[in-house]
């Protein structure tokens, strides 16, 4: 029986239920008719112009971006705006536009714990749990081998694709560390957490200056993880390559691709 993008949001909010989503999140269906057969998805990190072009040359019938198009307030979807530009062209080349963002952060295979699993670490758990213990954003453990912030930043640079930005570090490049603690996507509301500075680092992204040199300064006094910023987009699009394995499977006859191209909005830096 063909795949209908009713069924397919079924599949969707059964690996990324939208219960887990924080409450300022808006994931879920954001255009697209449900009744419409669905035979090629393609994936993407956030659905901006080239990737929502990409799933139209590319003939999808539907666009599931991590990032939600509509997250917040929207007034007009006029064309001469370019959430409304987006909506438009995706409507009128038959192609369905889903968003799965924090519900699919905290699952078990969510953005956090693909970060934490392609890193290594060991006997992992969420650094803010929800109630079953289990889900929750971010993760946090421990690296099989003992290794300097330095080599541990090199290994995430060529973990993650390459952005203008590549890795920032806030620590002593021959610190030791083992205890990692991993947020994809922007994660300074963690900093304070109990999880993230009982370890000897702390990968995430959009560190912001304030939160970033109040947690070193805070370290230098009582304690704390030397920092790792990387690119929002890159850190979360890792997560993709699981996601198309879970759709997959779930979905036997529909073809899921993964969008390749960089949407970091960063293009070049420029070293002092």
């Amino acid at each position: 029986m063909p795949h209908t993008l009713h069924s397919v949001r079924e599949t969707v909010e059964t690996l990324w239920p939208l219960a887990g989503a924080e409450g300022w999140d808006a994931p879920g269906l954001l255009s697209g008719d449900p009744a419409a057969p669905v035979e090629r998805i393609l994936l993407a990190v956030d659905a901006v112009a080239a990737t929502v072009d990409e799933a139209v040359e590319t003939n999808a019938d539907l666009l599931i971006a991590h990032h939600p198009l509509l997250m917040r307030g929207v007034t007009t979807v006029a064309e001469d705006r370019y959430k409304g530009s987006l909506l438009a062209k995706l409507i009128r080349n038959d192609c369905a536009l889903i968003a799965a963002h924090t519900n699919a952060d905290v699952v078990a295979e969510g953005t956090s714990a693909v970060l934490a699993a392609k890193l290594g670490l060991t006997d992992t758990a969420p650094i803010a749990p929800a109630a079953d213990g289990v889900t929750g954003i971010g993760r946090v453990g421990t690296l099989t081998e003992p290794t300097t912030l330095g080599a541990l930043a090199r290994v995430l640079a060529d973990l993650l694709p390459p952005t203008a930005g590549g890795v920032r570090a806030a620590g002593d490049y021959h610190q030791p560390v083992s205890r990692v603690a991993v947020c994809g996507g922007a994660g300074d509301s963690l900093l304070g957490a109990d999880a993230v500075r009982g370890a000897d680092v702390y990968i995430t992204a959009d560190l912001r200056h304030h939160p970033a040199s109040e947690a070193r300064e805070q370290a230098v006094l009582g304690g704390g993880p030397a920092l790792l910023d990387v690119s929002h987009w890159a850190s979360e699009w890792l997560w993709l390559e699981t996601a198309a394995r879970q759709l997959r499977d779930a979905l036997p006859g529909v073809e899921v691709e993964i969008s390749e191209l960089r949407t970091d909005p960063w293009d070049f830096a420029i070293l002092q």
